[in-house]
């Protein structure tokens, strides 16, 4: 298990953050003062039942949604200062994210699709680069596959390879097997973990498995929006 020290900072820290989305009647409060910090390095499972908050928690990390209110640091900067412009810019940088459903540019070829966001960051080299990532999650044959022409694991390795290519400091995943079978759900979450701990990331992973969180370092359960108090551990004399 990864120990953050008392001296460094962590890699994300989410102080007292509520969000609701919807507007009048409809409006729901998703996130109710949470406060929750992730040590760098760590592997973090976010689970809970379905609506209790975890995927939009996820979003939050990543810059993808604003809080109402509340505080969002990642990777030491204040994502409340940054415009829409800059928030996207630091993605790029800092937050390699991986969804359940792949979302692969169809247009594109499995090489242009990792090349996009070392293009967008101006790496000279973006093709080459992308080359060595996909060759790294067993695609190195499939360069120049649409996804249309890559069975579901495949697609999500391209997913894959492409939010790790920037070297991100954190990786965020939202139930990346979820819309694939078991033995391939397996092989993806071997490749995250592997990733993970070969560079040293930071990984969140939301998830329903419960397998699948217990290999993570730590397992935050969310309830109704809130992150539930672990029960004290009680010692039997």
């Amino acid at each position: 298990m990864n120990d953050m020290s008392t001296t460094e900072a962590p890699a994300i820290a989410l102080t007292a953050i509520d969000l609701s989305l919807g507007a009048g009647e409809a409006r729901v409060h998703i996130l109710k003062h949470i406060d929750l910090h992730i040590g760098r390095g760590e592997a973090v499972g976010l689970v809970g039942a379905s609506g209790s908050g975890k995927s939009t928690l996820l979003m939050v990390m990543a810059g993808l949604e604003r809080p109402d209110s509340g505080s969002v640091r990642v990777a030491g900067t204040d994502l409340g200062t940054l415009d829409e412009d800059g928030l996207a810019r630091f993605r790029g940088r800092e937050v390699g994210i991986v969804f359940q459903s792949f979302h692969l540019i169809p247009t594109m070829t499995a090489i242009e699709n990792v090349a996009v966001p070392l293009e967008l960051a101006g790496v000279r080299d973006a093709f080459a680069q992308a080359k060595d990532e996909l060759s790294a999650v067993s695609l190195g044959h499939r360069l120049h596959h649409y996804p249309a022409q890559l069975s579901g694991g495949e697609q999500q390795r391209v997913a894959i390879a492409r939010a790790l290519a920037p070297s991100p400091a954190i990786i965020v995943a939202d139930e990346p097997t979820g819309n694939l079978d078991e033995s391939t759900g397996q092989q993806i979450i071997d490749l995250l973990f592997a990733s993970h701990a070969k560079r040293g990331s930071t990984l969140v992973l939301v998830t329903h498995d419960a397998a699948l969180a217990a290999r993570c370092d730590r397992v935050v359960r969310l309830r109704s929006g809130s992150i539930e108090t672990p029960a004290p551990h009680r010692v039997d004399a």
